[in-house]
């Protein structure tokens, strides 16, 4: 394969890898607003209990997805996948599908990044900027490192990661050193967990591990396709799943059980950084600034994934074939400048939309980035349940020397696992994207998830249904199939 339509090999160790999966996860945004905001909405205590269930279910995900990444690496992983398990066809409506949601992950934190930032800027220096003006910042250095080679972004995550992982260790520590009604495992309890409510605080935690399965984007980049993502995946789920459970229960610990859903209803994304103050000012300060920093993290760790799926369905002409283009680097810059373009529009839309809006400073959370957030989580999810069947159905055709276990059961258990967990986003939908939301957007914010998949569906009839699609073998020369590596093309 020539290196003009093949990402550069080799840049990507297992460590490195684990970092970019970690970072679009965001484990600081995650304790620090993601579980005040579960714990708030779901009124529930088994929110730890909920991410190491979550974390059993993507690791049976991870079982057929990790093997069927060893054989087969492309930049569009669900397309890829989903495309060898089902069809092309198939496959390219999970293409625009996974496009459309890892773009809508990707720019809705802006409107996180922005307000977050403008309002740690205004805490510290008492001068208020929109929070446009500061998203552009974060557009601007994100665009930036999009085009750079992914060995230099991997390198400014690991760092970002580092840090947030160490302020949550320390805010643990604090935690469990200052509890005032003692440590318990009530959080633990199954009984807190199936409880009315389960369904929210399930569809609020798995956009947590939003990301994860980003690593198989990066297959072509690795120095060891048939190993490294597989390694990766499990280790990074493993990380994320422990390390959440384990740190939101310190978090429950250290506010105290009785009093942890109350706080977190009054403070919300707050809570932590308020009652971080408590004990030390300085630090509050510093964590607020590496939250800030761990969504610019998952902004630039979803920009490269959203850039390799241009580049993925450029260089398959499933999209215009200048999309396909690499820079001098190897890096996907015509998918990296096409995600940065989509990234700016919707910031100047949300901008303008939201002028003298009743909803405050804190419109560009509550719309831009709980709609959106939202919506791509669905829509991710679905693709997952989607990645599972295509599994399924791809190790029918051949065990490629893999276990029943792996060929069957695994992807079987997390499809209906991810088909569960899909239906209760949309059963709680309008719970989750908040009351001051106009009603609509309960069913927009899906329907365009549903709608692209629909016209994937259709854009996919121009195409031969016998084609194949570019991917790279286990030797690095051929295909997955034994035809050459085929361009979708017109009848």
């Amino acid at each position: 394969m020539s290196e003009r339509t093949s990402l550069k090999r080799g840049q990507l160790g297992t460590t490195a890898l684990v970092f970019m999966i970690i970072a679009a996860s965001a484990p600081l945004t995650v304790l620090a607003g993601g579980a005040p905001t579960n714990f708030a909405v779901s009124g529930l205590l088994g929110l730890p209990l909920s991410y190491l269930v979550l974390g059993v279910i993507l690791i049976l995900f991870s079982v057929g997805y990790a093997a069927m990444s060893s054989r087969i690496h492309n930049a569009g992983a669900f397309y890829a996948y989903i495309s060898q398990g089902l069809g092309p066809r198939q496959g390219i409506a999970a293409a625009l599908l996974a496009l459309v949601s890892y773009n809508m992950l990707q720019a809705g934190l802006y409107g996180l990044f922005g307000f977050s930032l403008s309002a740690a800027i205004f805490t510290w220096t008492a001068v208020q900027l929109p929070w446009w003006l500061v998203g552009a910042i974060g557009w601007l250095l994100v665009a930036l490192l999009g085009v750079s080679n992914v060995d230099f972004s991997a390198k400014i995550l690991g760092v970002l990661v580092t840090l947030e992982f160490l302020v949550v260790l320390i805010v643990m520590g604090y935690a469990l050193f200052n509890a005032p009604e003692g440590l318990s495992t009530v959080t633990l309890r199954p009984n807190d967990f199936m409880a009315p409510g389960v369904g929210v605080l399930l569809a609020f935690s798995i956009a947590a591990f939003m990301g994860f399965e980003s690593g198989a984007i990066y297959s072509e980049e690795t120095k060891d396709p048939k190993r490294t993502v597989a390694r990766a995946t499990y280790i990074a789920v493993a990380v994320i799943a422990v390390f959440y459970g384990i740190s939101t229960w310190a978090l429950a610990m250290g506010i105290g059980p009785s009093s942890i859903i109350g706080e977190a209803q009054q403070y919300g994304p707050d809570l932590v950084f308020v009652w971080l103050s408590q004990y030390s000012p300085l630090l509050a300060d510093v964590a607020h600034l590496l939250f800030v920093t761990s969504i610019f993290a998952a902004l630039l760790a979803f920009h490269n994934a959203a850039a390799r799926y241009f580049f993925a369905l450029g260089r398959s002409r499933v999209l215009p074939g200048s999309l396909g283009r690499l820079g001098r680097n190897g890096a996907p810059v015509a998918g990296s400048l096409a995600q940065s373009v989509v990234g700016a529009g919707t910031v100047v839309v949300f901008a303008l939309a939201g002028i003298n809006s009743e909803l405050g400073e804190l419109f560009p959370v509550i719309t831009l980035f709980t709609w959106f957030s939202t919506a791509a989580a669905f829509g991710l999810v679905f693709l997952m349940a989607l990645t599972s069947i295509a599994v399924l159905a791809w190790f029918r055709k051949d065990h490629h020397g893999f276990g029943v276990f792996t060929r069957i059961i695994a992807p079987s258990v997390a499809a209906v696992a991810m088909i569960i967990v899909a239906i209760l986003i949309l059963i709680n939908f309008d719970i989750m994207i908040g009351e001051d939301s106009p009603r609509m957007m309960v069913f927009i914010m899906p329907g365009i998830i549903l709608g692209t998949g629909v016209l994937g569906a259709l854009w996919s009839l121009r195409f031969d249904r016998h084609t194949d699609i570019h991917t790279i073998a286990d030797d690095d020369s051929l295909p997955v199939r034994e035809s050459d590596p085929a361009r979708i093309t017109t009848p």
